[in-house]
């Protein structure tokens, strides 16, 4: 045991909070020293906006601005250890100040200009090229480039950190209701499925009669006993439902299970209400066309699948 700690005493870690793949943030920084010039003076400012919804994957897209290449790979590699699943999208805004914001493409513009006055030259017209126009090209004007001694990346990646924390503070907010809500989903199955487990008994007399039934109408017209073996035990095989009430109790305390443990359990979660959904199908399909109280069992069933619909809709959203 390691020293210093009491004798009788565990420690356990915390499990970690489920989290809705849904989620918004947003920070503000500046270029270089935060407590320098603001950015409409000397300085930079830049928007970092981080938002989230269900997805399947980890699915990441930024919009950046152009040659920061280097610095959306870092970013892109930072969300991959920070989230699981969802569709990600990443945004950075730059606040030029009182700097330039866009810079002329020389290349583009002198070369219009010099193909304007060859072609005005050769066809002997006196003509001069439009300024409007020409910085209507594509590419004429080129955002200002980015600062090359890299502060702006720097400044960047001092900012996710707190993004993704509020990003996940929000998830994990959403987290808690959709948990409260799954377990209110499971307690209901829980009450259909003793419910169901009451009416069982008189299910089973039900298909008691019609095995006896079947069966007199066999020896009657004389079948070799094998095939009445083999009637009855399909008959017995179709009639009792209690296989698939103990395994949905099963996959709803796994259910319940996952839900304690926390952390990254969407995945799981789906495939379980799969099985349940299973389950509950079976069920409906040995009582069908039984009348009596059986039918008390349909209901119970069709309340089942209600439930388990409802909760995939919440599990869909779950890292």
């Amino acid at each position: 045991m390691p020293s210093g700690q009491p004798a009788g005493c565990r420690r356990y870690a915390k499990p970690m909070p489920i989290r809705s793949m849904t989620g918004f943030a947003q920070v503000k920084g500046q270029v270089g020293d935060a407590g320098s010039q603001p950015p409409g003076k000397n300085g930079m400012g830049f928007t970092l906006s981080l938002k989230s919804v269900n997805h399947r994957f980890l699915d990441v897209h930024f919009r950046m601005p152009s040659d920061s290449d280097s610095l959306e790979m870092k970013l892109r590699r930072l969300l991959k250890e920070k989230l699981a699943r969802g569709h990600v999208e990443l945004t950075l805004n730059l606040d030029r100040g009182g700097g330039d914001t866009f810079a002329l493409n020389r290349q583009i513009i002198g070369g219009y200009i010099q193909a304007f006055r060859a072609a005005a030259a050769e066809f002997s017209l006196a003509a001069e090229p439009d300024l409007n126009a020409i910085l209507r090209i594509p590419g004429a004007l080129d955002a200002a480039a980015l600062p090359a001694d890299g502060a702006l990346e720097a400044s960047v990646l001092e900012k996710v950190e707190e993004l993704l924390d509020r990003l996940n503070q929000m998830r994990e907010e959403e987290g808690r209701g959709i948990e409260r809500e799954l377990r209110q989903r499971m307690a209901h199955i829980q009450e259909a499925g003793e419910g169901v487990e009451k009416h069982r008994h008189a299910v089973l007399q039900t298909y008691v009669g019609k095995l006896k039934t079947r069966m007199q109408e066999l020896i009657g017209s004389q079948v070799e006993p094998e095939r009445l073996l083999q009637e009855a035990a399909l008959l017995v095989d179709r009639s009792d439902i209690q296989e698939e009430v103990v395994r949905l109790g099963t996959h709803v305390k796994h259910f319940l299970g996952l839900l304690d443990e926390g952390g990254e359990v969407g995945k799981k979660l789906d495939f379980l209400l799969q099985e349940m959904n299973r389950e509950a199908n079976t069920l409906l399909s040995k009582t069908s066309g039984l009348a009596g109280e059986a039918l008390n069992i349909t209901e119970m069933g069709l309340a089942i699948k209600a439930e388990i619909e409802k909760a995939r809709e919440q599990v869909q959203n779950i890292e």
